[in-house]
């Protein structure tokens, strides 16, 4: 999906969205924040250091972004999108949280070596996988020695994702991507050392269930999946 698409979808984005998630017994804004409620107990479970300065890849209106900010309360936030009105609407909801750029699809302008955490919320499937290897080393190029970069996916081993995303109008071009898959393109653009979680085992009508889902990161069969590499 090039950005003219991403316009085309942006002020329409969260009621297609919450129309789209009803089978899931969820709002978007669950989605959104149990990614960073997963990611930061997996920080803080691995005792990493806080980070400085965080990077959300493909913001989209910016549903990540108080989520970020109640996870990485110090961080400096960035927010990257190929879309101009996304980036206007996120702006909007969410003023003065994040410094907000207009990324190209070619080179990111931001400095080397700039960014203690990249975040990325199922993106790279509207992303042709022939520039999936390029774009992961750019994500590289602006890491830190030791940062991390955090990539959520939709899982296409789970029937229900499959099914949320064959009836989403904006992902009418999408390609999952297994998450085997992600993790070797994310080694050939010079990652060595990759773990992948699975996620989303239970859905809103079994949420009391949702505490064992932990347990259960290693089951390839979870609806989302995500991979913590390190630079």
């Amino acid at each position: 999906m090039d950005a003219a698409e991403f316009d085309k979808f942006a002020e329409e984005y969260l009621a297609t969205h919450t129309d789209n998630l009803k089978i899931s017994g969820e709002a978007p804004d669950y989605f959104a924040r149990y990614k960073l409620e997963e990611l930061r107990r997996v920080w803080t479970r691995q005792g990493l250091a806080e980070p400085a300065a965080v990077l959300d890849f493909g913001c989209g209106i910016g549903a990540s972004l108080p989520h970020l900010r109640a996870a990485f309360p110090a961080a400096a936030l960035s927010a990257l999108d190929v879309s101009q009105k996304s980036l206007d609407i996120a702006a909007a909801r969410f003023p003065g949280l994040a410094e907000l750029v207009r990324y190209d699809g070619a080179a990111i302008p931001l400095p080397d070596a700039s960014q203690d955490l990249i975040f990325s919320a199922c993106v790279f499937h509207h992303i042709d996988a022939a520039e999936h290897v390029r774009l992961f080393g750019e994500l590289r190029r602006l890491l830190r020695p030791d940062g991390r970069l955090v990539i959520f996916e939709h899982n296409p081993v789970n029937p229900v994702t499959r099914y949320i995303v064959a009836t989403c109008p904006f992902d009418e071009n999408a390609v999952l991507i297994p998450g085997p898959t992600l993790a070797q393109r994310q080694r050939a653009a010079g990652f060595a050392r990759i773990e992948t979680r699975y996620t989303g085992f239970f859905p809103g009508p079994l949420r009391a269930l949702r505490p064992m889902e932990p347990w259960l990161s290693a089951l390839p069969v979870g609806a989302q999946y995500y991979t913590l590499a390190r630079a």
